[in-house]
């Protein structure tokens, strides 16, 4: 990447959304432009856990704001990631359906350890380089992440259901403050953030540092009263409690430094906030610079860096762990590529990637049942925690690994996306042509695209040479009838 080159990441938090936009020089990323809008999406949940017409058309108008700012950006130079509240939403779909198009992005929803894991670059990115053990606390608007880590590296990354938004709306309704309302408050935040304790335990850590709103609102408070703004101790927040019950209300709470968009969620952040304090041990807390959207920055960076790309990583784990046999692997990923890059049109690179990952995990699932593997192997992409996908990507690569076999119908897919059946297909050939678990003989083999029409050809003989592998690719045209796509053979 040349100096110069500018990346931006939008973060649709539940209570605002934020657009950073960044220059790339000499291996960092220096602020240009910094937008942020209080949208509250994660009020307009209702109790079926769908977004209201009003809360979905506050952000989509954010997020056209933000479109005009980003025109003119590459794809590849965005990133846009949705946390708690679009993994909650039922029809998050539909929010996310028009929201990438009046962005002129695609949204990635990331799962809750994914999200730790960005907040914890973007902090740690901020930070002077050190060897120091640290104790990352993110308080958003639907959850709070936690994070253990060392200089750029993370080692433990959880995600709670708890936050600003969530605990307002419950304990502080219309904004009363009262001792008993903080006590249930922070009683209820203890019980579901109890099992931190296990990993963020006193002792596992050297430095605690907060990110994002809650902890950066407090910050801000202490300091306009004439503290550092640096730092939050246990003395700090029983003050500002204080200062909170002789107000009564947050829309009557006076303090410099505590602005209007975030009156309504303050009660709810800091009784979190003084509940990870107390459950953890925490004597005082540094207020960090970095957070998600930075994360997401630096994230975009690796990608973009040969042999940096996390996901990469994450695929040869996931391999590990279920047992894969790499070297079949390796070989159904060469052949479907093969496949795939003579038919795909140009800059079709990254869907090439994301099928040698697809077909990496074809056989994820035979752990649990060779018969059935790639339902089981579908199943395990679905509801997996993977470092560096977002969870459409792993739904995506989920319905590749299931769609390896069966007629192509019944899968539920989005068939008219060319890019999409062009990786299935390749995928489907694959299989079928590595089906004695050796390397096929691709010589003269040519797969080509036209509209809607796939013709593969073989050199004269082939067929003849390898007689099951001409009836397992005869065996596919029967797989892609009754779908918008037609595949021709060529087997002289």
């Amino acid at each position: 990447m040349h100096n110069g080159t500018r990346l931006a990441a939008v973060d649709l938090g539940s209570n605002s959304f934020r657009l950073e936009i960044g220059s790339y020089e000499f291996g960092h990323i220096q602020r240009v432009e910094y937008l942020k809008e209080t949208v509250r999406l994660g009020t307009g949940l209702d109790e079926e856990r769908n977004l209201t017409r009003e809360a979905m058309e506050r952000g989509w108008a954010c997020l056209a704001r933000f479109g005009e700012r980003l025109a003119g950006f590459p794809r590849a130079q965005v990133r846009a990631v949705a946390t708690q509240t679009l993994r909650e939403a039922s029809n998050r779909e539909d929010f996310l359906a028009r929201g990438s198009q009046v962005l002129g992005y695609p949204i990635d929803v990331v799962s809750g350890l994914e999200e730790a894991r960005l907040i914890y670059q973007g902090v740690a990115r901020l930070l002077p380089q050190s060897d120091e053990r640290r104790l990352v606390v993110d308080i958003g608007g639907r959850s709070t992440e936690l994070i253990l880590g060392q200089q750029l590296s993370s080692h433990a990354v959880a995600s709670f259901r708890v936050g600003s938004v969530a605990w307002s709306q419950r304990y502080f309704a219309n904004g009363e403050f009262s001792a008993q309302a903080f006590l249930a408050a922070e009683v209820a935040a203890k019980a579901v953030l109890d099992e931190a304790l296990g990993t963020f335990r006193p002792g596992a850590w050297e430095v605690a540092y907060g990110s994002s709103g809650t902890v950066g609102a407090v910050g801000d408070m202490l300091a306009a009263a004439g503290g550092t703004g640096g730092s939050i101790t246990r003395a700090d927040l029983n003050w500002l409690c204080d200062r909170m019950l002789r107000a009564q209300n947050a829309y009557r709470l006076r303090m410099d430094g505590l602005k209007d968009e975030r009156r309504a969620v303050i009660g709810g952040g800091v009784s979190v906030l003084r509940a990870v304090f107390d459950l953890l041990e925490i004597d005082r807390m540094r207020v960090a610079q970095g957070a998600l959207r930075q994360g997401a920055l630096y994230d975009l960076l690796s990608r973009e860096q040969p042999g940096t790309d996390l996901r990469a990583g994450t695929v040869d784990g996931l391999m590990q762990r279920f047992g894969v046999d790499l070297e079949h692997a390796q070989r159904v990923a060469r052949t479907a590529c093969m496949l795939f890059d003579q038919a795909a049109p140009a800059g079709s690179e990254r869907a090439s990637c994301k099928l040698d990952w697809a077909a990496r995990l074809h056989e994820i699932g035979c752990r649990i049942s060779h018969s059935d593997s790639h339902r089981h192997g579908a199943y395990i992409l679905d509801n997996t925690d993977a470092a560096g996908f977002a969870i459409p990507e792993l739904h995506r690569l989920g319905v590749l690994v299931q769609g390896q076999r069966g007629k192509v119908r019944k899968l539920e897919a989005d068939l008219q996306d060319p890019v999409f059946v062009l990786q299935l297909l390749s995928l489907r050939l694959a299989v079928a042509l590595c089906h004695a678990r050796r390397d096929p003989d691709t010589g003269g083999l040519s797969l080509r695209c036209e509209k809607q029409r796939f013709h593969l050809g073989t050199r004269p003989g082939w067929a003849a040479a390898y007689p099951q592998s001409a009836h397992l690719l005869r065996e596919e045209l029967q797989a892609w009838q009754k779908t918008p796509w037609e595949l021709l053979l060529d087997l002289p």
